[in-house]
């Protein structure tokens, strides 16, 4: 209900008040009104509905005998615009600065927690300040904690509710449902006489089309246009005809290292991509699985066009060329010679992110996925073979946060984002399952430190619920230093690779390491002993659990 400014009548919704005057007269009297007996104020309404952010927007009245009739609405329409631009000038600038602290353009307040939003058009339709209404505040006030035994208390608050629980496995129609397009353009059979797994598919396009044109690899990166030029002079020659017809050999990754970030898998990359059996795609870490399916390039950035599988297998077409050369060489056609070339890709994030889940998937039971990158490689490729590179999960962190934190990096620094980090997660895990504070967008995103990439065996688990434990190869960066000769004789077994000659063999084992630590970050030193020591407390159970996953009690890390 809307009043005119200085009078006590109601106004009616179409109702502009014209004869305000008139109210203005003599025979108002403030004492004997009403609605402006007992006070000198009178709320305002700018429209129909109550102002959301300010509960009442007081006006405080002059005397009437100094108002003329004409300015009656004008006055009323004016204090109104000035407050409404007030208002929506310090909404925009807090969006902004805590926008701009958190890094955060798609996802609610990090301090907010409790319903996980199940609308996967969420980031098209709603505004920001819809997104947080799909969030509860949590009702712990974040602080830094800077002492070890108020940590501590932290720290057994979490453990107290680790709770290790198998998760349910989608169905394969329910995979289908979820990705139709993926299913129609990957087959669920691969040639026989090939150990990768490829096949042929027909290609309609003429002499004049760009194969590459729409690939989004291509188009949002320059580094990899080069790759795509050549790709597309060489094109035509790798065309298979036959029956009139024009068929070109795709193919997928037989390996896949999935994991984890700043355990190595760029060194284990770089010697593995020496032996002459083995290519890998186009570019190290496609990251598709994970991110580029869902148009994710950097998840602060919002959502860009989805990347189709057919950019994803384009990158595997340096290799397929070298696969076709194998199946069409007379050796093969005469004797039928086994393609044995193998493809790898190497994607850091394949193992354990899973974040973009929440925005198109429907929730399910806890606040969950449904369904995680592992359903659909298996769905695919039921018989791939999985590397995973881990280390000490504490060295681990420490070396993320040297080297993606862009400003003010110190020993400091770490502890103070280690504290908030921590209790953020207690604050997770108060109220919902383990699986889901690791899978959870929001938590992950506010948190300073990627706590999360350390807890090993909470993915492990979950890729252990498809995948046997005999498809997975799982190594520690710190054997990796030590014996380099030793484990990388593990994975060319793993990966049954032929042998090679002593030149081949140095030429793996003996080049320098790759993706070391920057001089810069070295000259910040160790963390500080507090901090190692609330981190080793905090990793400790799960470290146990993938020791008593893998039979192997190295994963303690007690030593390092």
């Amino acid at each position: 209900m809307r009043y005119c400014i200085n009078c006590c009548i109601h106004l009616l919704p179409n109702d502009l008040h014209r004869q305000c005057f008139r109210c203005c007269g003599p025979n108002h009297n403030i004492q004997k009104c009403p609605v402006c007996k007992g006070e000198n104020k009178i709320p305002l309404y700018p429209d129909s509905k109550p102002m959301k952010l300010l509960a009442v927007l007081e006006v405080r009245t002059d005397h009437r005998e100094s108002w003329n009739g004409i300015f009656c609405l004008r006055k009323g329409k004016l204090w109104s615009l000035i407050f409404g631009l007030i208002i929506m000038t310090l909404v925009m600038a807090s969006y902004i600065l805590t926008g701009a602290k958190h890094g955060l353009l798609l996802i609610p307040s990090p301090f907010h927690y409790g319903a996980f939003t199940s609308n996967p058009s969420l980031m098209d339709n709603e505004s920001l300040s819809d997104m947080k209404d799909h969030y509860q505040p949590s009702k712990m006030n974040i602080s830094y904690v800077k002492d070890y035994p108020s940590i501590k208390l932290i720290i057994d608050t979490i453990t107290s509710k680790i709770e290790f629980m198998t998760r349910q496995r989608p169905g394969l129609e329910e995979l289908r449902k979820q990705e139709p397009h993926m299913f129609s353009v990957i087959p669920n059979k691969f040639l026989p006489n090939s150990k990768n797994p490829c096949w042929y598919e027909e290609y309609r396009g003429n002499t004049t089309t760009d194969p590459y044109a729409t690939n989004s690899y291509a188009l949002y990166s320059r580094r990899f246009r080069i790759i795509f030029d050549y790709l597309r002079k060489v094109f035509w020659n790798h065309l298979y005809h036959y029956k009139g017809k024009h068929y070109r050999l795709r193919c997928l990754p037989h390996f896949y290292i999935i994991g984890q970030p700043k355990c190595g898998t760029t060194d284990l990359y770089d010697r593995l991509r020496l032996h002459p059996e083995v290519r890998f795609s186009a570019i190290k870490e496609p990251h598709w699985w994970t991110r580029k399916r869902f148009g994710i390039i950097r998840l602060r950035d919002g959502f860009h066009d989805r990347y189709p599988v057919e950019d994803y297998l384009d990158l595997f077409d340096l290799a397929a060329h070298q696969i076709q050369g194998v199946l069409q060489s007379e050796a093969a056609k005469e004797h039928g010679r086994m393609n044995n070339l193998v493809i790898g890709e190497a994607s850091a994030s394949t193992m354990w992110d899973n974040n973009a889940w929440i925005f198109f998937y429907e929730n399910s039971t806890e606040g969950e996925p449904p369904f995680l990158i592992q359903d659909f490689i298996h769905a695919f490729q039921p018989n791939a073979k999985l590397i995973i590179m881990l280390r000490d999960p504490v060295e681990r962190l420490y070396s993320d946060y040297l080297y993606f934190a862009s400003a003010n990096k110190s020993a400091e620094d770490f502890h103070e984002k280690v504290a908030e980090s921590l209790q953020l997660f207690e604050n997770c895990v108060l109220d919902y399952s383990l699986r889901a504070c690791v899978y959870n967008n929001t938590l992950n995103n506010a948190m300073p430190v990627r706590l999360q990439v350390g807890l090993y065996v909470v993915y492990l688990l979950d890729w252990l619920t498809v995948f046997n434990k005999d498809q997975m190869l799982v190594l520690r960066l710190e054997d990796h230093a030590s014996n380099m000769r030793y484990t990388m004789h593990m994975v060319f077994q793993f990966l049954d690779l032929g042998p090679l000659s002593e030149k081949q063999e140095a030429l793996i084992t003996k080049s320098p390491a790759s993706n070391t630590r920057r001089p810069e970050d070295r000259s910040l030193g160790p963390m500080l002993p507090t901090t190692k020591a609330i981190l080793r407390d905090f990793y400790r159970p799960f470290n146990t659990k993938l020791a008593q996953v893998l039979f192997d009690d190295a994963f303690l890390w007690k030593r390092t």
